[in-house]
């Protein structure tokens, strides 16, 4: 993982050029807790409507989120739904003059009625889709290959996002792939559900799931097959098709790669995760692997990323682009709980960054944490209520011999922030060697700086640098009778000579 989080901290920009089909995605929501006088049917009672890019659109907003600038090609019908899809792309920083309006067809459109029953978890009830599956025709197909050749020049990577609903037409795919090949561009596709995958042939990688696999293969290739079974399945797509690279993914097996010139395949497993929603999963896939292919990374190390950017995607209900600096975090919490060990302040402002890219407040307290007693988990706990994410800044052993004398720490810096991670209420535990914290608060500048009630404002180290970037600074009462000093006499009053 070191290599991976290597290069995430050095992640840079890239271009990318989206190609496949665009469609909105609108949510009806509201409460649905009573049936219909006339028909055995629930009613949804619409409280609130959304309109969200969906299908290549929301690749490309999931590109965004991971710092590309996108050039998109498709098509939209010439409808209020078009100005909608427009005006979201648009807003989001998406030059659209590539999505091809075509007056003949509609706007792709996957209406989602959403109810919420007795106060619980919103739950789809019903989708309303209005598409046309045809094949765009030879003149629309042309304006797309110009707009394709312009775009070209300035791209590190080509995604073709089909869902079989008209734009990528064997003729249309063949010149994308021929034409980026040429260029030294690679071209990564998320397959449509089809039987005949030649309209992919030469494509440097596809990404199909289970499901797509076995129906373009005829292979069956279910959850409790053994891998050598499934390395078959990607196998006879590789060969078939003239692919680079094949990433085959298994849920929550993970994810099979397998390279042409390569015999040997590599499970990538994934993290177990609660999932809420696999809409948008396939999506985030595509573009972090093109993000990491365009910043890099190798095959293993980009479905490393990709497989951590599309676990943290089923885990929200919905679709939402993630960021990179989330998965980034995501990837250092799980290296962090791996060692058991804390983090630099370079991991933790990548966390930080995270929870502020998600409106979240940050919260901070200091302190040498020696010996763990109910007093500390008292005041933790109060700490991490004042905002969205609790971090610790800890003494290490030398700052803590300096402040209490040569017998102490009792427990090592390593024992120390270990035990305090392991508190649900706290975020992350990073150290400090100087007589203050004020390093890591003028790094991280916490939304709220905490301390014990045994200090007053003007004593509080970092107290002016908070308030000058609008945090306040709060003092939580200690619980009387407990404190490190007094546990350790007691344990040594009540250690035998």
């Amino acid at each position: 993982m070191d290599a991976l989080l290597t290069a995430l901290a050095d992640w840079k920009p890239f271009n990318a050029i989206v190609v496949g089909d665009f469609m909105l995605d609108q949510l009806l929501k509201g409460s649905a807790t009573r049936l219909s006088p006339d028909a055995p049917v629930p009613v949804l009672h619409v409280q609130e409507q959304h309109s969200l890019p969906g299908g290549a659109a929301n690749l490309t907003l999931d590109l965004l989120a991971l710092h590309a600038t996108v050039s998109v090609l498709g098509i939209s019908g010439s409808d209020p739904e078009a100005k909608i899809l427009r005006d979201n792309l648009t807003e989001a920083g998406v030059d659209c003059v590539g999505l091809i309006e075509d007056a003949s067809r509609p706007t792709t459109v996957k209406r989602n009625l959403i109810g919420l029953a007795q106060g619980r978890h919103a739950q789809k009830m019903f989708r309303v889709d209005f598409e046309s599956s045809e094949p765009i025709s030879e003149q629309v197909e042309a304006q797309l290959l110009r707009a394709f050749d312009a775009a070209l020049g300035s791209a590190d990577v080509v995604c073709i996002e089909d869902y079989n609903k008209g734009v990528c037409t064997p003729s249309l795919c063949q010149a994308i792939i021929e034409r980026a090949k040429a260029a030294g561009v690679p071209v990564l596709v998320d397959p449509a559900p089809i039987k005949d995958y030649r309209k992919y042939r030469g494509a440097t990688a596809i990404t199909p799931n289970r499901t797509e696999a076995e129906l373009a293969t005829g292979i069956h290739a279910p959850e409790d097959s053994r891998e050598a079974h499934r390395e078959h399945l990607a196998r006879t797509l590789l060969d078939s098709f003239d692919l680079d690279t094949i990433v085959l993914t298994l849920d929550k097996q993970g994810a099979l790669l397998a390279h042409r010139d390569d015999p040997q395949t590599v499970h990538v497993p994934t993290t177990a995760r609660e999932v809420y929603d696999v809409t948008g999963a396939g999506d985030m896939m595509l573009a972090a692997l093109a993000a990491a292919r365009a910043n890099g990374l190798d095959w293993v190390n980009a479905t490393r990323f990709a497989n951590a950017a599309a676990g943290l995607e089923v885990e929200i209900f919905g679709v939402a682009p993630i960021p990179v600096e989330k998965i980034h975090d995501d990837l250092l919490r799980q290296r962090t709980s791996e060692l058991g060990r804390p983090r630099s302040l370079d991991e933790v402002l990548v966390q930080v960054r995270a929870a502020r890219q998600s409106g979240q407040k940050v919260v901070f307290t200091n302190g040498c944490f020696d010996v763990l007693h109910a007093g500390h988990v008292s005041l933790l706990q109060r700490c991490a209520e004042l905002g969205d994410m609790l971090i610790i800044g800890l003494n290490d052993d030398h700052s803590v011999r300096a402040l209490k004398g040569p017998e102490r720490p009792v427990n090592n810096q390593n024992h120390r922030a270990y035990l305090l991670s392991a508190l649900q209420c706290v975020d992350s535990v990073v150290l400090f060697g100087e007589d203050t914290p004020i390093r890591l608060i003028e790094a991280i500048k916490p939304d709220v700086l905490v301390k014990g009630g045994d200090y007053t404002p003007d004593t509080v180290v970092g107290c002016d640098i908070v308030e000058a970037n609008g945090g306040k600074v709060v003092l939580l009462d200690l619980i009387d009778g407990l404190s490190t000093t007094r546990t350790i006499e007691k344990m040594r009053q009540t250690t035998p000579n």
